[in-house]
């Protein structure tokens, strides 16, 4: 489970262990905006050393790359190099169709032979796609969909709001986007992400964000800054009393089921299969958070 994920940039190699130490479930090392044109090489050079560390390897937190565009000179080299040990997911910037992320996906494959990653097949370096396009966000599903590597989508409202003048803190704005993102996710089978918020001072926006993120099913959320990781993993965090109720509905339909009952009631609601399923993903999640045996 991901719920907070730390970006963290690619040319400050003095801030990777530090966020190897927090409390983030992932770490999202970023070549693309945060490093310079004449430092890339540079820092992806370090980040493959970085991930290759015993402590990186031996983590539970998981490591993603945020590599440059596939329309620029850094993209190929960025795949072969981070594709190593260590690394679970590669964050696509503004791919621009199926056939981009098919590229991509072709790209890993390549490097993942070349150096010697996943040879039983088991643990395939995964993609997350960033939605910050206009266009990505009418062909959502159609990128979710597009090759099983695919793991999720990520909302990214700066680069889809700005450059067509749209408010970065309209609410219908962004909710509009946030649950065409979710339903585009739910409807291939991945996860949705809700990506940064920028005004680091404003806690007050970013727990409303984050806890709105949830409340429509997305995984996790963004942290550009540590302070935000902790208001993102008490956001994503089942409620006790959800979880009191998702357990009294998952025992609930073992009894119904043994009685040969479809719909049952439970603390005054009527439950069928959609609130069911819902209550056993809500408890497979406290479980994976240790909320729960």
């Amino acid at each position: 489970m991901m719920r907070s994920k730390l970006f963290v940039p690619g040319s400050r190699p003095e801030l990777f262990d530090k966020a190897l130490l927090s409390q983030a479930d992932g770490l999202s090392f970023d070549l693309e905006d945060a490093v310079a044109d004449e430092k890339k090489g540079d820092a992806r050079n370090t980040l493959q050393q970085w991930m290759q560390a015993p402590a990186v390897l031996s983590s539970n937190k998981t490591i993603i790359v945020r590599v440059n565009a596939m329309d620029t000179a850094y993209f190929v080299q960025d795949i072969a190099c981070v594709v190593q040990r260590g690394l679970n997911i590669i964050n696509l910037p503004k791919p621009s169709g199926v056939d981009a992320v098919l590229l991509a996906a072709e790209a890993i494959e390549q490097a993942e032979r070349a150096n010697g990653v996943n040879q039983d097949g088991r643990n395939p370096v995964r993609l997350l796609l960033n939605i910050e396009t206009p266009s990505a966000l009418r062909n959502a599903y159609q990128l979710a969909s597009a090759h099983p590597r695919v793991m999720g989508l990520q909302l990214g409202l700066a680069d889809l709001f700005e450059p067509i003048a749209i408010s970065r803190k309209e609410p219908f704005a962004i909710r509009y986007a946030m649950m065409q993102v979710k339903m585009a996710a739910a409807e291939a089978g991945v996860e949705a992400f809700d990506g940064a918020f920028a005004d680091i001072k404003n806690t007050e926006g970013f727990i409303a964000e984050a806890q709105f993120a949830a409340s429509i099913g997305f995984s996790g959320k963004s942290c550009i800054h540590p302070s935000q990781i902790k208001l993102t993993n008490e956001a994503f965090r089942p409620s006790d009393a959800a979880i009191a109720h998702a357990l009294k509905v998952v025992e609930a339909a073992r009894e119904a089921q043994e009685k040969g009952i479809g719909a049952y009631v439970v603390d005054g609601k009527m439950i069928d299969p959609p609130f069911f399923k819902s209550a056993q993903a809500l408890v497979a999640s406290a479980r994976s958070l240790g909320l729960i045996p």
